[in-house]
């Protein structure tokens, strides 16, 4: 048996190559065509989840994103700071839903699984990492005030801070 690499030096046995982020939500493998979320009805069709009509004989299972508000387990959060949330917030609740409805109509794995009042402030949970991007920007520029982005060290999850 030969320990040698093309190269002449011998060949590393011991080294322990890091796996990547492993998204439990991700589904194994391609999904048949046509397929239907059982929960809310997002179609995906030609690679992607979309919306649309359900096409007969279209298989059905459960979406990533419904997937992840089933177990409460969010990809993103928005937390809203300060006075200003509460003294405008009919403008920032409108603003919020607005923003989702938008990301939502081309991306129909990008939706809010709750907003709660926590000690921190107003909190967003998101079943994806754009939303939550999405959200702080509009708040940012319809509001001002200070906008604060974290992602994890893989980009798989955001927490998004903004402060009126």
């Amino acid at each position: 048996m030969n320990k040698h690499t093309e190269g002449g030096h011998a060949a590393r046995r011991d080294r322990f190559v890091q796996e990547g982020q492993h998204d439990t939500y991700k589904l194994p493998g391609k999904l048949k065509e046509p397929t239907v979320c059982k929960t809310c009805g997002a179609l995906f069709h030609k690679g992607r989840w979309t919306w649309g009509t359900k096409p007969t004989g279209a298989d059905e299972i459960v979406c990533p994103a419904c997937l992840r508000i089933e177990d409460n387990n969010p990809k993103g959060f928005v937390t809203l700071k300060g006075a200003y949330k509460d003294q405008h917030r009919d403008q920032v609740m409108g603003l919020i839903h607005n923003a989702e409805a938008q990301e939502k109509k081309e991306y129909p794995l990008a939706r809010i699984m709750t907003i709660e009042n926590r000690a921190e402030g107003l909190v967003v949970l998101t079943t994806d990492t754009h939303l939550p991007r999405r959200i702080g920007e509009a708040l940012k520029h319809a509001h001002h005030g200070e906008l604060e982005l974290q992602y994890d060290k893989d980009e798989d999850f955001i927490r998004v801070t903004w402060v009126g």
